[in-house]
């Protein structure tokens, strides 16, 4: 009770110092209240306002680097790039290994199937004018075609054909010509010189149809027929198919 008394009388007497006009001047700094009194330790001023901010300090050097972190995870993917320019031409590569062989094709036409062909020889003298030369001696008949008996070939494949004579001529002149289908086509004359052997030839290229007959004749009345053959000279006649019509390909 009699601290409480004290402490009341103590707030009472310092609110009379503060009521009691204060001298000014020196007088004033030389009655301030003793800090040892017992209002000085409890009795303050009235708080001041607060102060204006200050100028912000310097930056701080930089800290030392952090440790490594783990890696993130990998982003989505970005748009497609529009396509880039045409590049230069680059050098060939090396030869691709060889590929494996195909499917064997179907066998084609024989090329030769066509075949016509002979090559006969005079056997007889001074053949008979106006008729076929009857060519008995056989060099090449193996399709037929050409009958000895009656000294005409007889076209079977349609097509191209050639014709060619060597005679002979001794004793007399010579005078013959190849007939096709009872026309001659063309003519050849030698003239026989004494004691001497010649020759007469002729040759032609004609289209045939199947049926056509060829042959070769004296032409004349028989005064022009020197056409000879013996054990060393030959009057031969022969004929060929160059290619047939194409209707026979």
């Amino acid at each position: 009770m009699e601290p409480m008394m004290r402490g009341l009388a103590g707030f009472l007497l310092c609110s009379l110092l503060l009521l009691v006009p204060h001298p000014t001047g020196v007088a004033a700094q030389d009655t301030q209240p003793d800090p040892k009194m017992p209002c000085a330790n409890w009795m303050g001023g009235a708080p001041g306002y607060p102060g204006h901010n200050g100028v912000p300090g310097r930056d701080g050097k930089d800290g030392r680097d952090g440790l490594k972190g783990d890696k993130g995870d990998e982003g989505p993917a970005g748009p497609k790039g529009e396509p880039g320019p045409v590049g230069s031409r680059g050098f060939p590569g090396p030869p691709g290994s060889p590929g494996t062989p195909g499917i064997p094709g179907q066998k084609g036409r024989d090329a030769f199937v066509h075949r016509s062909a002979f090559s006969v020889g005079l056997t007889e003298r001074s053949p008979a004018p106006n008729v076929p030369i009857r060519f008995s001696k056989i060099f090449y008949n193996e399709q037929g075609h050409y009958d000895p008996s009656t000294g005409k070939f007889l076209c079977s494949v349609p097509g191209t054909y050639y014709f060619a004579y060597h005679l002979t001529v001794y004793l007399s002149d010579v005078k013959v010509s190849l007939y096709r289908k009872d026309k001659a086509v063309i003519f050849t004359y030698d003239q026989f010189q004494n004691n001497n052997v010649d020759q007469a030839s002729g040759s032609v290229l004609l289209h045939l149809s199947s049926g056509d007959e060829v042959w070769l004749q004296v032409y004349g009345n028989g005064d022009k027929n020197g056409v000879y053959a013996d054990n060393l000279n030959d009057s031969t006649f022969m004929g060929f198919l160059l290619y047939p019509d194409p209707e026979n390909y």
